[in-house]
């Protein structure tokens, strides 16, 4: 066993104050602690380390060579005990921590507006930091936990986690206003999209790789342009350039705000499961399944 440090967290913390500010007086007052004893226990910190950390006079405060190299490790080292802190406080009270939610960008525009003032509303003392980043970004960072959960389609490669099943979300065929497909009142089928122009995504969404599966066995033609997000690829269906498949769940927005005829597929009709993932073996478990619950009642009918 290592021996015990001659050091406090406290210390540290007053160490990276005095570097932020450059005064010992702002410090203090940051750290509502009086001046002088601010002053003592980092001259106690110096002597601990046997390394000078500040340079200072009257009228500045400078770190040191060894000051700058201390300060970063410092902040890792304060980081590094918040964690420690937030990890038991999860453990004691999941509903009083603060949670990190991956989210996908074919699903954050159209749901969190949604589903945000119902978690407030419901786990007043949960924080819930969300992420937006495409499916294999988020379970990668769920997987190393620097997310605690995801919201995404379940028909992605998602590994061995646990999962809960929000909605299922049918594709809808989108096309410009004048369109003759988009001027038919029966739902669309597959084989009406053969040898037709389709606008997909870019890659790495997963909403492309479903879409494209799709079209794929309907011998349609995917064109050349990829759009990097839904808005976009519905602003271009409404140019003229070709038509596309939008999720039902973005159609509210997407489809009016680009003026777009809407057709629902014909049973069994492509869709993706919206769902929340986490690891298994998580101490937030059972509160991600609340949260996971709340998401389900508030999805749009």
């Amino acid at each position: 066993m290592s021996p015990p440090h001659s050091f406090t967290l406290r210390q540290l913390q007053y160490l990276v104050a005095v570097a932020d500010t450059l005064s010992f007086r702002k410090a203090a007052e940051h750290c509502y602690v009086a001046q002088p004893s601010l002053s003592a226990q980092l001259a106690e910190l110096e002597s601990s380390l046997g390394v000078k950390v500040f340079e200072r006079d009257r009228r500045r405060v400078l770190l040191t060579a060894a000051g700058r190299d201390l300060l970063e490790r410092a902040r890792r080292i304060l980081g590094e005990a918040d964690g420690l802190r937030e990890a038991a406080k999860r453990m004691g009270d999941p509903f009083s921590a603060s949670i990190r939610i991956g989210v996908i960008p074919t699903i954050s525009p159209y749901l969190l507006p949604r589903i945000t003032p119902v978690l407030r509303r419901e786990f007043p003392r949960m924080k819930i930091h969300w992420i937006e980043e495409k499916t294999a970004v988020l379970v990668a960072a769920l997987s190393q936990g620097t997310l605690d959960a995801v919201l995404l389609a379940l028909e992605g490669e998602i590994g061995k986690v646990e999962q809960f099943v929000i909605a299922t979300d049918p594709f809808v065929l989108a096309t410009p206003r004048n369109h003759s497909l988009g001027m038919k009142k029966s739902d669309a089928s597959a084989e009406e999209l053969h040898d037709v122009g389709v606008l997909l995504l870019d890659d790495g969404h997963c909403f492309r790789d479903q879409a494209l599966a799709f079209c794929s066995k309907s011998k349609a033609q995917e064109l050349e342009f990829r759009a990097t997000s839904l808005s976009t690829l519905a602003q271009m269906v409404a140019s003229g350039s070709g038509v596309t498949l939008l999720p039902e769940l973005s159609v509210a927005t997407e489809g009016k705000r680009a003026d777009l005829k809407i057709r629902k597929f014909s049973k069994p009709s492509p869709h993706r499961t919206i769902g929340l993932i986490w690891r298994k073996g998580s101490s937030l478990a059972d509160a991600l399944q609340k949260v996971a619950d709340s998401i389900r009642r508030a999805y749009p009918k």
